[in-house]
């Protein structure tokens, strides 16, 4: 990261998405056949929101949390908000890239 003097919130802004992490594999293969299975109904998928900082200039993503409802992502938000509002460019990224 370059020390770059500015407002944190000219470099970046943030958002909140949601991530399902599926605990069983995305092919089912028959020893006998090679062909893929109907998807059964997941039900054992795992959901988490992630606060993210997308930077302004090249649209890189850094996942800075993540957390196990939206409640708790949008809270967390709020935070990283403020701070994004108050820091310099420098001072955001030590806080939440390192």
């Amino acid at each position: 990261m370059s020390r770059i003097i500015g407002a944190a919130s000219d470099f970046y802004r943030l958002r909140v998405t949601r991530v399902n992490e599926p605990d069983e594999p995305d092919l089912e293969w028959r020893e006998d056949i090679l062909y893929r299975q109907p998807p059964r109904q997941r039900m054992g998928e795992i959901e988490s929101y992630a606060v993210e900082a997308v930077a302004a200039d090249d649209e890189t993503v850094k996942v800075i949390a993540l957390y196990e409802t939206s409640d708790e992502a949008h809270s967390g938000f709020d935070v990283i908000s403020e701070d994004l509002e108050q820091l310099t460019r420098s001072e955001f990224e030590v806080r939440y890239f390192q």
